[in-house]
């Protein structure tokens, strides 16, 4: 139990919010949401985020649509914006080294920015569920981690969500999460290296209760069908020849990685290995979709890549091979996974959409969070890891996989119950029995509807 003696605790959550297009990090937003309404019933719950202007997001909890407030913070370098981050780090600051309460008080009071974020009771970091490290590049973490150092020189109650944490490998950084190690209220890692990661970092003078393992809170989304699913080259997701299998094409490895130059090392051509692998799924009698998890044409997206394939290959195998066309919420673009009969993904939270509905997957692995986020688990079999496989290997592995899915699906069918009743407690109070035996009832594990302002 986070907190106690508040009867309308105000939760402030950094590090993912609704309005990206990438759809693992709503999947994040929404899941950190549904755990804190269900632990919070009656509480506020915030997005603290990196934006121009206040805004209000929406979410369906348990079939409620509710409202969550963005608190609007700036990352620029017009330093004397009011809500910059680094004005409103310093002026934290100076309201804790002077040792006065009514000095800290006025200082806050004169800043409307930090008025706000200093009445919130407890602050929940996710940093984007793998962005809490240096191998991005310094600006990235410092987007993650300024927050989290701001609202602990507020002296505010500072929680970190499950997430992958590191690699770190310059001093500053090290320096940096060290001291929000040390002084967070409670760390959760969501695989076991993220755990050791952690130890080399804050030491053995920590106690280990501080520190603990949660999976993923993406694993409690829920899934919600769409109004429309657009489809091109398939008539719909339930007639089509043989297993449907849903390819997750990621356009972060269809280009390169962020320096266009394989940065993540893969061992075969992703593109050419995306083709091939379409190839051999039809060869073997399934049909094959195209599923964005990133949507938008610029950068990274998944959209374009998908497209882009579908182009090329649509002629070559009619009526075989289908793409997801439009854009999709969350919940929406996990149900579409859930038709699957198996998922190849090389984003993290595609393969958690598909895993926690029981669907197979092969995880194309570009860093260890696949390995460490499905070992967790207990599917680390279903990692291929395309930094040690060549293409010839990561293609048998596909083979194998859509062969054997009937029995990797039993495998997360005894698995699910556990994995989402753990993350739906997270926060629970364990002497609340009654609501502990609830979600550990699978037949039971609709949220509880939030405490939060609703627009029905």
């Amino acid at each position: 139990m986070l907190m106690q003696d508040t009867k309308k605790p105000r939760i402030a959550i950094l590090g993912a919010t609704l309005d990206s297009t990438n759809m693992g990090v709503c999947a994040l937003a929404a899941g950190a949401v549904r755990c804190f309404a269900h632990a919070y019933p009656a509480a506020e719950i915030h997005f603290l985020h990196f934006a121009k202007s206040p805004s209000v997001q929406t979410l369906t909890i348990d079939g409620e649509q509710v409202r969550v407030p963005v608190i609007p913070m700036r990352f620029s370098k017009r330093l004397l914006l009011p809500n910059n981050i680094a004005l409103l780090t310093v002026l934290a600051l100076l309201a804790r080294i002077v040792p006065s309460k009514t000095f800290r008080n006025w200082v806050i009071s004169k800043n409307a920015c930090l008025s706000e974020i200093d009445a919130i009771d407890l602050f929940a970091s996710i940093a984007g569920g793998d962005s809490f490290s240096d191998i991005y590049g310094m600006e990235r973490y410092f987007y993650v981690s300024l927050p989290q150092i701001l609202v602990l020189l507020l002296g505010k109650k500072l929680v970190l969500l499950p997430q992958t944490y590191g690699p770190f490998r310059g001093g500053l950084a090290k320096s940096l999460t060290r001291f929000i190690l040390k002084r967070a209220d409670h760390v959760y890692s969501r695989d076991l290296q993220g755990l050791e990661e952690i130890k080399s970092l804050v030491g053995p003078r920590y106690p280990s209760s501080k520190f603990e393992f949660c999976y993923d809170v993406g694993f409690v989304l829920q899934p919600a069908v769409p109004a429309r699913i657009g489809l091109a080259g398939l008539s719909s997701l339930d007639e089509h020849i043989g297993p449907l299998v849903g390819l997750n094409v990621s356009g972060l490895l269809f280009m390169g990685g962020y320096t266009r130059d394989n940065m993540f090392g893969l061992r075969a051509d992703y593109r050419q290995f995306s083709r091939d692998a379409i190839e051999l799924l039809i060869e073997k009698g399934a049909t094959v979709l195209l599923v964005p998890h990133v949507f938008g044409q610029e950068g990274e997206t998944d959209t374009a890549a998908c497209e882009q394939l579908y182009a090329e290959l649509k002629d070559k195998y009619p009526g075989r091979l289908g793409l997801v066309l439009g854009e999709y919420n969350q919940h929406e673009i996990k149900y579409v996974i859930g038709k699957c009969d198996l998922l190849i993904g090389a984003r993290m939270h595609a393969c958690i959409a598909a895993v926690s509905q029981c669907i197979p997957a092969v995880c194309v692995a570009y860093s260890d969070k696949f390995i460490g986020v499905m070992g967790a688990i207990g599917v680390d079999s279903i990692v291929a890891d395309a930094r040690k496989l060549d293409e010839q290997e990561m293609l048998k592995f596909i083979e194998n996989s859509l062969d054997a899915r009937a029995a990797i699906r039993e495998r997360l069918a005894r698995q699910m119950p556990e994995v989402k009743s753990r993350v739906m407690n997270l926060f629970v109070d364990p002497s609340d029995s009654a609501r502990s035996a609830e979600m550990n009832d699978p037949a039971k594990s609709a949220p509880v509807a939030a405490g939060i302002s609703s627009s029905r």
